[in-house]
């Protein structure tokens, strides 16, 4: 069985590389696709701050972060329904479809290209947000890292 990952967000390049999976493998039977969602890392003000926390304060704190991933995890629902729609709107069987999320990392593109390795997947299909070639180099792009660090890998990226 052929495996395609596509790693999603929320953002147009991501959708872009969805309905691109579903034009090139509709009516594809010996198939399965994974839609990958990155939690990243806790923003910067739920970090530990460096001072010792007395009981009450680490309560408090695991509350707000516990609150967060719960934010974050109902953003997800409706990214991964959308997705899902696309796809099967294109001719894939909703069997076919599976998702996945990994949560609390620093590095978004390591853990992409973990969850390919990991999966045995054939090919790994992403969006590239377009930033000009100014701002990859600034800011930089999961889909560069991706791209820069997949030696060996079947990457597809949608602009």
């Amino acid at each position: 069985m052929r495996k395609i990952l596509i790693a999603i967000d929320d953002s147009e390049g991501s959708l872009k590389a969805v309905d691109f999976v579903g034009q090139q493998f509709a009516g594809v039977k010996d198939l399965k696709i994974t839609l990958l969602h990155v939690i990243p890392n806790l923003p910067a003000p739920l970090w530990d701050d460096g001072h010792i926390l007395t009981q009450e304060e680490r309560d408090t704190r695991n509350q707000v972060i516990d609150k967060w991933l719960a934010n974050q995890r109902l953003k997800l629902e409706p990214m991964f329904t959308k997705a899902a729609e696309m796809l099967t709107k294109r001719g894939i069987d909703k069997n076919q479809l599976d998702t996945r999320t990994v949560a609390d990392t620093l590095d978004v593109a390591g853990s992409i290209l973990h969850e390919v390795k990991d999966g045995d997947y054939q090919m790994l299909a992403i969006g590239r947000h377009g930033y000009s070639k100014t701002e990859r180099l600034i800011i930089g792009s999961v889909a560069t890292a991706v791209i820069n660090r997949g030696e060996g890998m079947a990457i597809c990226v949608i602009e």
